[in-house]
């Protein structure tokens, strides 16, 4: 139909770019500075330039899925305002026979249309974003001092639907681990190797990708999980709260950086209130039942302001991974790394019931619980790895 055919504009002459092979191959990463934070603003972005001229639009990454699309003057049938005006896509359509086309469909996908590539991705909160696919040029400095347009594939997305944790961006970065992914095309190309990591802080921190960033040896290491392909995923997790098990073992543990807080199936939720109910039993703590920031919150005797008000009356929750070895490895979630203070100065609990909202029994680390480390996740050696770290400082080289 007709909003399938897109209108398409050209640009005129292609941009002048350093060819990915004039670069010494893998031997460099690219830095984006991040924005935002878990609460207020409930998002994170980064701000990427794309097309010719180069325009800069605000994306929000996320390690969860694969495909980056922008909202797309194609026309546009659904799109909500974002911080730019709509991306104008590129002439250049992906064929359906294409071979990222086809890693975004089932084996029985047939064409529309062989001329064009129609995608449609949906997400856990309800939102989706329907479109075609492009192929267009991503601006990209890299640590070596280089600056470079490789050609990449991403949506033009000309339908999408908002979720119950909309915000205002131009679209999505997709850092997971299928062919899709910007990562995966770029280690494609010999841009860098397929690693992505993430620093996130109350004022933002940094999403990079290669490897150059950091010290290896100051990485705590934990195995992929085969289980899952189309996710980070660590398995064979134990859940300790106050450093003591909670009887929860074998846990498959989803790292994702596109949701803002922590999410245990039902189970697990019910059990954690319990823990945390009976530690907070003679504490100047009262659960907070006219504040609906999140489900459940508590106020003291006057307004918190921060999360160092509070942590005192809280004990750390912690995941403990193999790490290929017989020992293990924690990755500990701070009181400060499990609750938020709300506008009206309660602490609220920014662990929530996956199940609730369909994510059945999958259990899933969020940016609250994910603030003050370094993230990285090494699609070459199939390690997720972590380590404290300051996030507000972009790092330089191979200094984390």
């Amino acid at each position: 139909n007709d909003l399938q055919q897109l209108r398409w504009r050209k640009w005129g002459a292609s941009p002048s770019r350093t060819s990915p092979s004039t670069i010494k191959r893998f031997g460099s990463s690219i830095i984006f500075p991040l924005y935002g934070n878990v609460y207020p603003d409930g998002f994170y972005f980064v701000q990427v330039y794309l097309g010719y001229p180069p325009r800069p639009y605000f994306l929000d990454p996320d390690t969860g899925s694969d495909l980056t699309w922008l909202q797309c003057d194609a026309p546009c049938v659904r799109c909500t305002t974002g911080f730019h005006r709509l991306y104008r896509p590129s002439n250049d359509l992906v064929v359906c026979r294409d071979p990222l086309c086809a890693s975004l469909h089932s084996g029985d996908y047939t064409c529309e249309n062989p001329q064009q590539c129609d995608y449609e991705v949906e997400y856990a909160d309800g939102g989706s974003s329907l479109g075609v696919l492009v192929n267009d040029y991503l601006t990209l400095n890299l640590t070596s001092g280089v600056r470079m347009s490789p050609r990449l594939t991403l949506g033009c997305g000309y339908d999408q639907l908002t979720g119950a944790s909309d915000h205002p961006l131009d679209g999505v970065f997709g850092l997971g681990k299928g062919k899709s992914s910007i990562i995966a095309q770029l280690r494609e190309q010999g841009v860098v190797k397929n690693v992505v990591g993430h620093c996130l802080s109350g004022q933002g921190g940094f999403v990079f990708l290669g490897e150059e960033v950091y010290d290896s040896s100051r990485i705590t290491w934990t195995p992929m999980s085969r289980d899952y392909t189309k996710h980070y995923t660590a398995g064979l997790a134990e859940v300790l709260f106050g450093g003591k098990s909670t009887g929860f073992k074998n846990l498959n543990i989803i790292f994702d950086s596109g949701s803002s807080y922590t999410y245990f199936n039902s189970q697990i939720y019910h059990s954690l209130l319990t823990f945390i109910m009976k530690e907070l039993k003679g504490k100047p703590l009262k659960e907070a039942n006219d504040d609906h920031t999140l489900p459940f919150c508590w106020h003291g005797k006057k307004p918190f302001t921060s999360t160092r008000d509070v942590r005192k009356y809280f004990k750390p929750l912690s995941f403990s991974f193999p790490n290929g070895r017989r020992s293990k490895h924690l990755f500990e979630i701070t009181p400060e790394a499990y609750l938020i203070i709300s506008s009206k100065g309660s602490a609220c609990l920014g662990i929530l019931n996956g199940t609730d909202v369909g994510l059945s029994d999958f259990n899933m680390i969020g940016d609250i619980s994910m603030q003050d480390k370094l993230l990285i996740y090494d699609n070459e050696k199939q390690v997720i790895g972590w380590t404290p770290s300051n996030c507000d400082q972009l790092p330089q080289s191979s200094t984390i």
